[in-house]
C-alpha cells in the first residue's frame, strides 16, 4: 500500500540561505527569519522565540509601525482596523527567487489587504549574504495611480548573552560615534507622550540591564549613529547592526529575557491625542506610481 504524503502547512515552509560565516533560515509567514547561526563561532545569534515570553524572531513591519490610537488606520477620512507593526508579520509571503546566498519574498496587494489597507502595492524582503554580514532590503511598489503611503521596520531579536553561563550585564550597546541621546517615551499602551529623557552614555557605551525596559522601548529619533553593535567585556564576540536608510532606532527586551531587539525604523507609533490620517503620521513614506521605495539595513559578526 503506497505511503501517503503528510501535507506540508505553508507556515512550515522555510528557505535557507549559507556561505562560510552565516546560516540563516527565513520562514515565509511574514518573510520573518528564525536563525543567525555563525558558523565560525558555533553560536545562534536570534532569539528562538519562547511563546511563554515572546513569540517572535525577526519580524518585519509593515505597512504601519508602532501602535495605533484605536486600532485605527485613518485613510482619506475612514478608518480601517490595523493592528500594532501592521499585518505583515502575521501574512504568507511567496518566495519569488532564491539561491545559496540569497532570497526574496514578496506580499502582493489582494482582496484581504484592500480590506484594512486600502491601496494597490507589493511589499518585498530580500535576503543576501555577503561574507559575514547579512543585507535585509525593503522593497515597495507603488500599483496605485495616485501616491501610497506608508511605514516599514525591522525588529530582529538577538540573544544576549550569547552564550550559557555569561551574564546579561556584562553586555553593552555600542554606538558608531558618541552621542547626546533623548528618548522618546511611550504611555503604557505604546503611543508616544511628548516626553522625552536623556540617555547618559558611557562614552559610545549603553550599558545593558535586565529592567531598562519595563516602561516600554526606548525610541531615538534621527541618531548620528547609522551602527550599533552589541559587545561584552568578556570576550571579543560581537554583532553589528548598520542602517544607513533608517532615521528612527528603538532597542527593546521583555524584561527578565535572554534578548535585545535592535529595530530600525522608518516610522513610528502614534502620539496620544494626535489620530491622524496616514498621510500625516510622523515618520510617513509617501511613494509617488510607478516608483519603488528601497531601504536596506546590515546584520554582521
Amino acid at each position: 500500500m503506497p505511503k501517503i504524503p503528510v501535507p506540508i502547512k505553508i507556515t512550515d515552509l522555510m528557505t535557507t540561505i549559507e556561505n562560510d560565516f552565516l546560516k540563516v533560515s527565513i520562514r515565509n509567514k511574514g518573510g520573518e527569519m528564525t536563525s543567525i547561526y555563525n558558523k565560525v563561532s558555533g553560536v545562534e545569534h536570534l532569539w528562538q522565540a519562547d511563546p511563554n515570553i515572546w513569540p517572535w524572531h525577526a519580524p518585519n513591519l509593515f505597512p504601519v509601525v508602532g501602535g495605533l490610537i484605536d486600532n485605527q488606520l485613518l485613510v482619506n477620512g475612514k478608518a480601517y482596523k490595523m493592528e500594532r507593526h501592521g499585518f505583515n508579520r502575521q501574512s504568507e509571503l511567496l518566495l519569488i527567487e532564491s539561491n545559496e546566498i540569497s532570497a526574496r519574498f514578496s506580499l502582493p496587494s489582494s482582496d484581504h489587504t484592500f480590506k484594512v489597507y486600502p491601496y494597490k502595492f507589493d511589499f518585498q524582503v530580500h535576503y543576501d549574504l555577503i561574507e559575514n554580514a547579512l543585507r535585509v532590503t525593503y522593497k515597495v511598489i507603488n500599483h496605485e495611480r495616485d501616491p501610497i503611503y506608508f511605514s516599514v521596520g525591522g525588529h530582529p531579536a538577538f540573544n544576549v548573552p550569547f552564550k550559557t553561563g555569561e551574564n546579561y550585564e556584562d553586555y553593552y550597546l555600542e554606538f558608531e560615534v558618541e552621542e547626546k541621546l533623548v528618548k522618546h517615551l511611550l504611555s503604557p499602551e505604546g503611543f508616544f507622550t511628548g516626553e522625552t529623557q536623556s540617555v547618559q552614555l558611557d562614552g559610545k557605551k549603553l550599558h545593558l540591564t535586565r529592567d531598562m525596559f519595563i516602561q516600554d522601548a526606548w525610541v531615538f529619533k534621527k541618531p548620528r549613529s547609522r551602527e550599533v553593535t552589541i559587545r561584552s567585556d568578556k570576550h571579543d564576540q560581537t554583532i553589528s547592526v548598520e542602517f544607513p536608510h533608517f532615521s528612527y532606532l528603538g532597542i527593546w527586551a521583555k524584561p527578565g529575557a535572554d534578548f535585545l531587539c535592535i529595530e530600525p525604523w522608518l516610522g513610528c507609533a502614534d502620539t496620544v491625542g494626535k489620530h491622524v490620517d496616514i498621510s500625516q503620521k510622523e515618520a510617513i513614506q509617501q511613494l509617488k506610481y510607478g516608483h519603488v521605495f528601497e531601504a536596506s539595513f546590515f546584520i554582521s559578526i
